[in-house]
This record gives structure tokens, sequence and C-alpha cells, in this order.
């Protein structure tokens, strides 16, 4: 099967174990369109539980964004951005429900990427994998240049040596997750637990300190306005479908993956309403054109110690978001590999560790380059709109996968009235959509762009990758 003719059925005797390689239907069809390789999927070691990829996901999320996201919602709302969390969550709820049958019905790693892929075929894909790929590869060298200059303020002596001290970090954080994925998630649980708790004692030392008059709201906000707020706040929330990424490390994923997002979701939607709310009683009108709110916040609660706090917790957060990264985005460049898109070598799984070393190495590389010559918000701009796409294309793929009855090991999630989720989910994401800026649609068409350009050169090398499979 050449990757220009459609995507075919194999029918078997009985219904095989998923490997990694093969998807199955409900009608005991394997879906063959992956092919096996030298270093194959089922190489990779499933040891990803849930309360591990729960960690994942609340300690991807709760990022550098959580130190910034006060004074952002406070600028474009005022009083009521606590609505603007409130319909970002809902949205999110939405999606997430999409993300969790499909991560049950297509166990493969690549995440997103691996789900519309076999909702729509290897084009659609690919583009949507590439978009996943560099809106998460932009938000995590953003972080990270937010993060040097964090140190920074902390310590001026790293002034001279910004680059180097993040290039050691980012190199000392791939080789962590090239030693294995068991030692990668007791990191990033142990750091999810770290960066917490500066930002827990904020909100309990804090309460005395919040003023009633500050949180109330004296009119309705426009919907356009809500609706901007919204796609800045669901950036922060972004993290979903990047620790979804190693599916073919997690274990039981038709239990694992949907226990494991409702538990982070729900403690992350309530962790930013109350810090939200916590921040903007204690600064009031003052919140607006914060550049540390929630430092700031500290200082007029606790003194000039509460704010050191919470600096630090800040560059323990993007550390820990760092590191979440690290694990979980190189899996994406394996996945390419995988499917033949990128060289082979790229898809390599190392022998002893049993994990996708050259990837790891490759997406460092690249985290490094952007982080040391961009800026925070030049890089912002690339993360938005893309992962809002790779949103949309997940929920029209959970209705297509459902109509296939595609499934991996166990019994797949069901959303909740299943008929009409995906299509609110999209709905709502289209109306978010429609706030972003010429810019940021202009930085969309050109990874789309560069996507179909790479998917029509790579076509000699997955013809060669099926070849190979077929074999």
């Amino acid at each position: 099967m050449t990757a220009e003719e459609p995507r075919q059925y194999v029918t078997h005797p009985q219904q095989p174990s998923v490997n990694g390689s093969t998807v199955a239907d409900t009608r005991g069809r394997l879906y063959s369109y992956r092919v096996p390789r030298q270093n194959n999927e089922a190489s990779l070691l499933r040891a990803v539980g849930v309360w591990g990829l729960a960690a994942s996901i609340v300690n991807i999320t709760i990022g550098g964004g959580i130190f910034r996201l006060p004074a952002a919602a406070a600028g474009a709302l005022g009083a009521a951005a606590p609505i603007a969390y409130v319909v970002c969550a809902v949205a999110m709820g939405l999606i997430v429900l999409c993300f969790a049958e499909a991560g049950s019905r297509v166990s493969l790693t690549g995440g997103v990427y691996a789900y519309v892929e076999v909702a729509f075929g290897p084009l659609i894909g690919f583009v949507t994998g590439v978009l996943m790929w560099a809106g998460i590869t932009a938000a995590t060298a953003a972080v990270s240049s937010f993060f040097a200059d964090a140190l920074v303020a902390l310590i001026p002596s790293l002034a001279n040596v910004r680059g180097i001290a993040i290039t050691i970090i980012l190199v000392a954080l791939a080789a962590l997750n090239v030693a294995g994925v068991r030692g990668a998630n007791r990191f990033n649980a142990t750091m999810t637990v770290a960066k917490l708790l500066p930002l827990l004692l904020l909100i309990v030392a804090g309460i005395g300190a919040v003023k009633h008059e500050n949180l109330v709201v004296a009119s309705a906000p426009a919907a356009g306005s809500v609706a901007r707020a919204s796609a800045v706040l669901i950036f922060a929330f972004l993290g979903v479908e990047t620790a979804l990424v190693p599916g073919g490390e997690v274990h039981d994923p038709a239990r694992t993956v949907p226990r494991a997002i409702f538990i982070a979701m729900a403690a992350v939607t309530i962790f930013y309403l109350v810090v939200q709310i916590v921040t903007q009683g204690i600064l009031g009108p003052a919140l607006v054109g914060q550049k540390t709110p929630l430092a700031e916040a500290a200082a007029v609660a606790f003194g000039a110690w509460g704010r050191t706090l919470i600096l630090v917790g800040m560059a323990v957060s993007m550390f820990g978001y760092i590191s979440g990264m690290t694990l979980a985005v190189p899996r994406t460049l394996y996945a390419f590999a995988r499917d033949g898109f990128l060289p082979a070598p790229i898809g390599a799984v190392h022998a002893r560790f049993h994990t996708p070393h050259i990837a790891i190495m490759l997406q460092t590389v690249i985290v490094i380059i952007l982080a040391v010559s961009g800026s925070f918000e030049r890089l912002a701009i690339i993360a938005n709109g893309s992962i809002l796409l790779v949103y949309a294309a997940c929920c029209i793929a959970v209705l297509k996968l459902r109509r296939m009855d595609v499934h991996s090991d166990g019994v797949p999630f069901r959303v909740p009235f299943s008929a009409i989720i995906p299509v609110l989910a999209f709905i709502v994401i289209a109306w978010i959509l429609s706030t972003l800026s010429a810019d940021e649609w202009k930085a969309l068409l050109v990874i789309v762009g560069v996507a179909v350009v790479l998917f029509a050169a790579s076509m000699a090398n997955r013809r060669a990758v099926h070849a190979e499979g077929a074999a």
C-alpha cells in the first residue's frame, strides 16, 4: 500500500492484540496503516498509569502562564475576569471529552496526531501533527525564554550567560528523559508538588487580604471581549494534548486516559479560578498591567519575603513545565519518523532505556535555538491559533473514529451526550478562533504550507516504509 492509496482494513481470523503498529475496530478487523519497523512501537515500555499521566497533565498545564494570566484576564475584562475562566473551563470540558474518547480508542504514540491520522489518513493527520508540534514547541521555547529571564531576575550575575544557563538545563532534562520514562514521570510528579506549594500558600494566606469591592462586576462584558480573553486562557490550559503524546507508553489506555484527564482538568480549573479571585481581590484595579501579578499580590499580603517566595515558585513552575514538555513533545517527532514522514533514525528506540532518544535530542536542540533567539511574545503568537486548530481536528476525528468503531485494547470511553458534544466543542473553538489577529492567521498558513511540502517530499520514504511493513 502506498502513501497515496486509500486507507484499508485487513481482515484477520481473530482480532489480534494491538502492538503499536495497528489499530483494530470492533468487528475484528485490523487497521494496518501503521507498519512495524526494527525499533517499532512494541518495544516501548507501557509504564504510565492514571496518577502518573494526571500529574504530567497538571505539571504541563500549570506552567509559567499562571503567573501572568491574572493581569491579562483583568486587563481584558476587569472585575469580570473570572467569567472568562468559566467560559474557558466549559470549552475545555467539551474538548477534553473528545480527547478522552479518542485517546481510549487510539493508544498509539503521537496523541492527537495519531487520532486524526487514523480517522482521516496521512495528509490531514500529518498537517494536524505539525500544527500541534509547532504550537507546543513554540510554547516550550517561550516558557524556556521566560524561565531564563526569571533566573536572571533572581540571580543577576547570570545575565551574561543566559543562553548557556538555559542550554545546560534543557540538555540535563533531555538526558533524564532518555534514561527512561519511569524516572521522568517520578520527577514530573515531584515537580508538580514543588511548584504548587507557594501558589497554595498565596491562596490560603491571601484570602484574608482580599477586598470584596475589588470583585464587584459593574456591568456584563461584551461577548467579543470574553471570546478574546478565553483564547488567552485556553492557551494556559494547554497540556492535555501534549501529555497524551506518549500514548504508546500508557498502561491500559481505555481506562487510564479518560480518568487522568478528568482528575487533572478538574484540579487545574479550580486552581486557576481561585488564583484569579485571590489576586484580583488583593490588587483590584492595580492588577492590570502587572508583569508579575502574583508576586505583587504576595508582596501586599505578606511583604517582601512573600514576593521573593512567589518569584522562586515561578521559576520552579516553569522548570516543571519545561521538564514535562521534554518528556512529551519529542514523541511527536518519533511518531512522524515511525510513519515515514521524517528520516528513520529519528524513530529509533534506545536498546537499553526503551525511549526515543534521537527524537528527544533533536527536540531539545530545536527548543534551545528558539529559546535563545526568540522572545516570549513572538513565540506565543505561533502557539496560540495552531493548538486551537488541532483541538478542532480532534473533535471532528472523534465522530469518524466512532463511526469506524476503532478501538485499541479494552472497551473505549464513550462521550456523554455523544451526538452533540463534539459538535458543540467545534462551534466553541470556531467562536474563539474568530478573535485571532491577522498575524496569527499568517503564521498558521505558513505552518500548514510547510507541512504540505514535507508531506509531498516524504512520499518516497513513506512508500519504502510501507513496502517494508508489507514484506
